[in-house]
C-alpha cells in the first residue's frame, strides 16, 4: 500500500485531491488500515454507483477541488444471439490491453439482456468507446453514459444458526451446512480467508462483522452474534453475498 501512503502525503501536504486506481475488496481493506495508521481522515471510496465492489480511493482535503476519475460506458449488443455474460464483457474489455486496475464493476442491465455498464477510469473509458466493437459473438455499440444505471441493492437472505463455539470451523460449517470435519478440512486446505487474510487454523476465533471468503463456495458475512441457547450453543446470524 505504498502507493496509498504516497497519495495521502501528497494530498495532505499540497491540499490537492488525489485518486487511486480501482481497488479490490482486499486492497480496500489494506488501504483503510494504512490510512488509519497515518491519521488520514479526508478520504472516501467510490465505485461510480451504490453497492459497487471495486472502488477508487478518493483523498480530498478540505478546500481541494477534485473531479471524479470514474466514467461509465454503456455496451449494447446490436444483434443478440448468445447473450454475453459478465466474463464475456470483462474479457472483451481487457482484450483491448487495459489493466484490470483501470476497470471497476461491470453491471448487466436486468431489464435489457445484451446491455451492460462498465465503470472505468477516464482514459480506459475513452479507449473502450473508440475501440471495442464486439463482445463474444455479438457486435456492440458503446457510448458514455451519464445517468443512473438500472441497478438494485442485492437481495441478501439472512440466515440463523447455532454453533458450539465461535471458531472458524464451527461457524464455517454452519454457513456451508456441512459437518465440522468437512469445514475443518477446507480451512486446513487453504480454502478460507477471513477479512481477506488466509486462515489455516480451524480453531481461529471469529468475530461479529467478519467476512468469510471460501474459495469455490462464495462469500459470507457473520452479521450478528446473539445469546446462547439452553444447550449452551451460540446463536449467529449471517448472509451470503
Amino acid at each position: 500500500m505504498r502507493r496509498v501512503l504516497d497519495l495521502c502525503a501528497i494530498a495532505m501536504n499540497r491540499e490537492i485531491a488525489r485518486y487511486s486506481s480501482f481497488l479490490s475488496d482486499r486492497e480496500q481493506t489494506l488501504a483503510l488500515a494504512a490510512l488509519n495508521r497515518e491519521g488520514c481522515e479526508e478520504y472516501s471510496f467510490d465505485g461510480g454507483y451504490p453497492f459497487a465492489e471495486r472502488r477508487v480511493l478518493c483523498i480530498e482535503p478540505a478546500g481541494a477541488c477534485g473531479f471524479s476519475p470514474i466514467a461509465c460506458v454503456r455496451m449494447e449488443c446490436l444483434h443478440v444471439q448468445d447473450i454475453p455474460g459478465h466474463k464475456d464483457y470483462l474479457g472483451a474489455v481487457l482484450g483491448l490491453g487495459l489493466d484490470r486496475s483501470s476497470i471497476g464493476d461491470i453491471v448487466l442491465d436486468p431489464n435489457a439482456p445484451g446491455t451492460a455498464y462498465v465503470f472505468a477510469l477516464e482514459p480506459a473509458a475513452e479507449l473502450i468507446c473508440s475501440e471495442l466493437t464486439g463482445v463474444g459473438r455479438c457486435s456492440v455499440h458503446t457510448e458514455r453514459f451519464y445517468d443512473h444505471i438500472p441497478v438494485q441493492e442485492p437481495e441478501r437472505v439472512r440466515q440463523s444458526a447455532t454453533v458450539s463455539s465461535l471458531r472458524a470451523d464451527a461457524v464455517l460449517a454452519a454457513m456451508l451446512r456441512c459437518s465440522r470435519g468437512q469445514a475443518s478440512a477446507l480451512v486446513r486446505g487453504g480454502r478460507l480467508e477471513i477479512n481477506h487474510v488466509a486462515v489455516s487454523n480451524p480453531h481461529a476465533p471469529v468475530y461479529q462483522g467478519d467476512l468469510f471468503t471460501v474459495r469455490g463456495s462464495g462469500r459470507f458475512r457473520l452479521e450478528e452474534i446473539g445469546g446462547k441457547s439452553k444447550k449452551d450453543r451460540q446463536f449467529i446470524t449471517f448472509f451470503q453475498y
